[in-house]
C-alpha cells in the first residue's frame, strides 16, 4: 500500500493551479482573446497580494511556529483581505460569484476557529495526512461547524493533485472560468447577470 501524502500549501496549490490553466486554456477554444486579460487593471491589488502571502507563510513556511489560535486568527485575516479586494473590483465581471464561493468558505472557517473543516472520508479518499503539530488550513476538526460547506469533495489519491475542496471552490472556479469568457469576448461569454445591477 502507498503511504499516504502528507498535506501541504503546495499540494493544494497545484490542484488549483491545473483546474486555473484548463479554465484558461478553453478561452482560445471558443475564441476568446487572452490578451484582454492582460488589459485588465485590479484596484488595491496589494490586498490580494497580501492575503497570498501570509497564507503561504503560516501553511508552507513557518507552518508549526507560533500558537495555533494566532495562526488560525492569520488565516481568517487573509479571508477579510480577499473580501476587500473583491469589493473594490465589484464591477469585474462574474467577480460576484467568486465572491459568494468566498464567503462561503470563509463562513465554515470562521465557524471552526480558523480552520476548514474537511470530511474524513474525503481526507481518506485523496490520500492526505496532516503533520501533528503544524498548522493547516484544512484539516478534519472534532465537532465541525457547517460541515456541509467545508472540503467534502475530493480528487482521488490515484489521480495527479489529489487533494479535497468545497463548494465555495467549485463556485470560486466557475466564477474565473465565466470572467475569462466574458472579459475575453469569446463565443460562451455569458453576460447576462456577470455584473451585479446597480
Amino acid at each position: 500500500m502507498l503511504q499516504a501524502p502528507a498535506r501541504d500549501a503546495d499540494h493544494c496549490g497545484v490542484l488549483i493551479g491545473l483546474v486555473f490553466l484548463l479554465c484558461l486554456a478553453t478561452v482560445p477554444l471558443a475564441r476568446g482573446r487572452l490578451g484582454a486579460l492582460a488589459d485588465l487593471r485590479f484596484r488595491a491589488a496589494w490586498l490580494l497580494f497580501a492575503a497570498i502571502a501570509a497564507q503561504v507563510l503560516i501553511v508552507s513556511v513557518i507552518p508549526g511556529a507560533g500558537s495555533g489560535a494566532a495562526q488560525n486568527a492569520a488565516h481568517v485575516t487573509t479571508y477579510l483581505l480577499v473580501g476587500a479586494f473583491v469589493v473594490a473590483n465589484r464591477r469585474i465581471p462574474w467577480v460576484w460569484l467568486i465572491a459568494l464561493g468566498g464567503a462561503l468558505n470563509f463562513v465554515a472557517i470562521a465557524a471552526n476557529a480558523g480552520v476548514m473543516p474537511a470530511d474524513p472520508r474525503a481526507e481518506a479518499a485523496a490520500g492526505l495526512v496532516a503533520t501533528p503539530g503544524e498548522f493547516v488550513n484544512s484539516g478534519v476538526v472534532a465537532d465541525p461547524h457547517l460541515a456541509f460547506l467545508g472540503d467534502v469533495f475530493w480528487i482521488p489519491s490515484s489521480w495527479p493533485a489529489s487533494n479535497v475542496f468545497s463548494v465555495g471552490d467549485v463556485l470560486i472556479l466557475v466564477g474565473a472560468l465565466l470572467a475569462m469568457h466574458c472579459i475575453c469576448a469569446s463565443r460562451l461569454a455569458l453576460r447576462r447577470f456577470a455584473v451585479p445591477a446597480v
